[in-house]
């Protein structure tokens, strides 16, 4: 970001609706929740985000269960990896009623809904909260996503970016077709809406047919925050056209560097401006009252994980049965080309271990899935807190534990990233670089785009609040 942008940081927290949080191993820990299918805990981390001035909560989503390691989906319900998959839209809506300033997004896929459905959706959900909704939006991973839907094979990789690119013009249009100011509502004259300021859509494209008029009207925002992920070359093209967060999870600050720098190019050479990016790279924090108790909690947690957690989750990341093969296997070329799933995550991989053939045991330490971090990642974080760097313009924290509203009640519970001594202190060095209540006039919701564009000097508070117990993502 040009100028004093540069200095400034926002904070997004990174949540599943599922059993578990991004670490699979985090239900088992002795501190997590297990309400995980009652709306107060979603409510209640709601609420604890906002009085710890995040800005920004979302939550990522698969449309299954991951059943493709060995072809069922057994070790996934045995084992608690990712088995429960709770429907999005009412958990971010509850949140919402929760809340008054947080943003709120969920995660929707272009390849197993249609343009109509999702524009409105996000369109309600935006009048709903007041100009808070923001949209993950995804192309989805798997077969067993596809088989879900009716469809035996996943499409190929570039063709669902070639859909989204499509769908999201689609949706774009139905957004735009009512105008500000289109109801009039004027009960004398009997007139509802001004028909001159609502135009019927008449998309007839390649992959979708929309014609008619979208039944929702302009809302706060005029359209939901666009969060992406796209990290191969075709998903950063989709990205720096569409994207507004881009969400990444980089195991280097250069690494993290060199995707903001390619972005900003791309979205420039797009016509669009550059300083509308925000980049975001995703960070595990532990948190304890010195650095020893820090690594102590650390090491529990680590030791929450298993083999089985990685290996199903890569099947599931690479639509690809990793059962057949043994950790110490080199994966031919032929192999590697028949993963669909997350190619920029497979070049990654292919990166990180030095080898254009990398075994099961590689894919499973330079990935990170099922772990708390993949090596090195420390680096990643200990950059991406930093006021100013180049990397990241974001921190999205994800949860090594869960914690929601247990039977003590919302009071005696702290947002589960922290220590309980470490919120108060967020709390309180945020709190200096907030408006007043007064200076912010807190009648009026603060929407989800305002809080991106009013990013705030947080950049030294996080350093600073996150110093009481500093996060140790490398093994």
């Amino acid at each position: 970001m040009a100028g004093q942008n540069n200095k400034d940081m926002f904070l997004v927290a990174f949540l599943q609706a599922s059993n578990c949080s991004n670490y699979t191993g985090s239900w088992r820990h002795p501190e997590t929740e297990p309400n995980f299918l009652d709306l107060g805990f979603y409510q209640n981390i709601a609420t604890i985000l906002e009085e710890g001035k995040f800005h920004l909560a979302f939550l990522d989503d698969r449309l299954a269960m991951p059943s493709r390691f060995g072809d069922t989906h057994e070790d996934a319900v045995e084992h608690g990896i990712r088995a429960v998959k709770l429907d999005l839209v009412p958990i971010i809506t509850a949140m919402g009623l929760a809340t008054s300033h947080l943003g709120l997004g969920a995660t929707y896929s272009t390849t197993y809904y249609s343009p109509f459905h999702v524009a409105r959706l996000f369109a309600s959900i935006d009048h709903f909260t007041q100009g808070r909704a923001a949209w993950n939006v995804v192309t989805s991973l798997n077969d067993s996503e596809a088989q879900n839907f009716g469809v035996s094979e996943h499409l190929p990789h570039d063709t669902r970016y070639d859909i989204a690119d499509e769908f999201m013009s689609v949706v774009y249009s139905l957004w735009d077709s009512w105008e500000d100011g289109a109801i009039v509502a004027d009960k004398e004259t009997g007139r509802f809406a001004d028909s001159a300021k609502v135009h019927r859509v008449n998309h007839s494209g390649h992959y979708f047919r929309s014609q008619g008029a979208f039944t929702v009207p302009r809302t706060p925002q005029g359209r939901p925050l666009i969060i992406q992920a796209g990290q191969s070359d075709r998903g950063r093209r989709f990205a720096a056209r569409w994207g507004e967060l881009l969400f990444v999870i980089y195991p280097t600050s250069d690494g993290s560097k060199a995707y903001r720098q390619d972005l900003r190019r791309q979205r420039e050479e797009s016509g669009r401006d550059p300083d509308s990016l925000k980049v975001a790279p995703a960070v595990y924090v532990v948190v304890g009252e010195t650095e020893e108790v820090a690594q102590e909690k650390l090491a529990f947690i680590n030791s929450l994980a298993n083999q089985t957690d990685s290996l199903v989750l890569l099947s599931e990341v690479f639509n690809y049965d990793f059962a057949q093969h043994s950790t110490n296997e080199p994966l031919s070329d032929e192999t590697l080309a028949s993963m669909t799933g997350l190619r920029g995550f497979l070049e990654r991989v292919v990166e990180l271990s030095g080898t254009k053939n990398p075994n099961v045991a590689d894919f499973i330490r330079y990935s990170g899935r099922g772990t708390l971090s993949p090596k090195g990642a420390g680096e990643s974080h200990a950059a991406a807190r930093t006021a100013g760097h180049d990397a990241a313009s974001g921190l999205p924290p994800a949860a090594a534990r869960q914690r929601g509203a247990g039977p003590r009640g919302r009071a005696e519970h702290r947002l589960w990233i922290h220590h309980e001594d470490a919120l108060p202190q967020l709390r309180l060095r945020l709190r200096r670089s907030r408006p007043s209540a007064k200076e912010r006039n807190e009648s009026t919701p603060v929407k989800a785009t305002s809080m991106m564009a009013e990013v705030r000097s947080l950049g030294s508070q996080v350093h600073q609040a996150l110093k009481v117990g500093r996060a140790q993502m490398e093994p």
